[in-house]
């Protein structure tokens, strides 16, 4: 084990690579859309489904893909994950019709979803609470929040470079260097207590109940809100969720042991991570959609447009664990939620007429801190406390509220903005300037969702945990100093 501690930097760079993967594969198809349709003669209907089959599968097995970490085993589980997504990724790439590019996608987002809560138990489990472990989220953090910057730069790269196809197996030799790599880099380990223990009942109803909630949510923008099969689909969802809490709290080895939510930061941290996604992943949707549909960029001068963000979100996230440890993760989640808001706000006044420099910089840097800064603190507050034995499950409570929340947020954003634009179009207002009313009123719902996860941090969040958080990090300092 002392070998492999020593070896724990090491092992972080391998992890945060796979959580990047995870990150990019969500947005790097954004891009290769309308070239993916053409090849494979697809339907308008059902083109969105290749970045909503990844999503719908990611965001329902997470939970399931944390507690199966403890349960089984964090390194095989992550291993097996990377072996899926490899697999996944080259049959991707030799679809022939939708259906198989469709499956493909969907078999990739169940490898993430076990890949990325396993991931994040490893870093806990290897890193100490404290300094050492905020530093260490705080790579994590930075690689992870610019996953999906990065991706819409390397899709438009890769599309017009080398084809569609290199968008999907792009992942293939990262993941299998990484398959390789882990069993040199990483301990193994698992829950103690209830190896063989495991709540079949509450697994598929939790994962049934997610996997419906995000269909209905990513189905609602073409289906409508109003209409019988996404309202019947979320009353489904809502049912099952409640047939889940039925059977946790009768379970003598529940999935989800409810006492978790007694940490009441912790509670609040996935609250908070519910509504970073919900208001910011959709600004990536929205800033592509403004530089290519108004600004009328290409898609490679699009995604380099995204260089600054990416590399502001990787910069901020360093600067947040080390704030962290100094000031506690309360005011500095609470600063972050407030860059979110100032960015959306300053975004809601993008221009028919604008540019990159006068609508899209100065924004999208203070957006981007504000990501740093939140992502990196609802990770640490999510994870701080908990006991090793129920990490897995920790952390794949935070990714479940970041993803379902983007998914969220995404899904109303776009209708709201959608349905202003058509009434727009149908009053006899031009196409430019009824896209930019539209996306002028996504960013400000955006900013309002933001402006509710600053006040829920200062309600949820414990300052007496922030602060003992930041004496844990000072007897750390004192004692290597000693």
């Amino acid at each position: 084990m002392n070998d492999f501690q020593e070896k724990r930097w090491l092992a972080l760079v391998l992890l945060s690579a796979a959580q990047f993967v995870v990150v990019l594969d969500a947005s790097i198809v954004n891009v290769a859309l309308p070239s993916i349709g053409r090849a494979l003669d697809f339907s308008n209907e059902n083109l969105p489904w290749v970045v909503n089959a990844y999503v719908l599968t990611f965001g329902g097995f997470l939970l399931l893909g944390g507690r199966t970490a403890d349960l089984l085993g964090r390194r095989r589980v992550f291993m097996a994950g990377l072996l899926l997504v490899a697999v996944a990724s080259l049959a991707a790439g030799f679809a022939a019709t939708e259906g198989q590019l469709i499956a493909a996608r969907a078999a990739q987002g169940l490898g993430a979803a076990i890949i990325s809560p396993a991931a994040l138990s490893i870093v806990t489990t290897i890193f100490r609470d404290g300094a050492e472990r905020n530093k260490a989220l705080g790579v994590w953090g930075a690689v992870a929040g610019s996953g999906g910057a990065a991706g819409v730069l390397l899709g438009g790269i890769l599309t017009d470079g080398l084809g569609w196809e290199w968008v999907l197996w792009v992942n293939v030799p990262v993941s299998l260097i990484a398959f390789a790599l882990a069993p040199r880099l990483i301990a193994e380990s698992r829950s103690e207590a209830d190896t063989r223990a495991f709540d079949v009942a509450g697994a598929v109803t939790v994962t049934a109940a997610l996997s419906i909630l995000v269909y209905a949510v990513v189905d609602a923008s073409s289906a409508g809100w109003g209409s019988t099969r996404t309202l019947g689909l979320i009353a489904l969802s809502l049912v099952l969720l409640a047939a889940f809490i039925a059977i946790e709290l009768r379970s003598a080895k529940p999935l989800v042991p409810f006492s978790i939510f007694r940490i009441r930061t912790l509670t609040g941290a996935n609250v908070v991570g519910l509504l970073v996604g919900a208001s910011l992943f959709s600004m990536f949707y929205f800033i592509s959609l403004y530089m290519q549909q108004v600004l009328g960029y290409s898609a490679i001068h699009a995604g380099l447009s995204y260089l600054p963000l990416a590399l502001t979100i990787m910069a901020s996230a360093g600067i947040a664990s080390q704030l962290v440890t100094r000031l506690g993760y309360k005011p500095v989640l609470a600063m972050g939620m407030l860059f979110i808001f100032a960015g959306l706000l300053w975004f809601s006044r993008v221009s028919v007429g604008g540019g990159f420099t006068t609508d899209i910089l100065g924004p999208s840097l203070l957006a981007a801190a504000g990501l740093g800064f939140a992502f990196v603190t609802t990770t640490i507050a999510a994870v701080s406390g908990v006991d090793e034995d129920e990490s897995g499950l920790a952390s794949g409570l935070i990714n479940t509220s970041q993803q379902v929340g983007g998914a969220l947020g995404l899904a109303i954003l776009s209708t709201i903005a959608t349905s202003h634009t058509e009434n727009l179009l149908g009053s006899g207002s031009g196409l430019h300037g009824a896209l930019t009313d539209g996306f002028q009123r996504a960013f400000l719902g955006g900013a309002a969702i933001a402006l509710l996860g600053f006040v829920l941090t200062l309600v949820l969040i414990k300052g007496s945990d922030s602060r003992a958080h930041v004496e844990i990090g000072q007897a750390e300092a004192e004692g290597a100093e000693a």
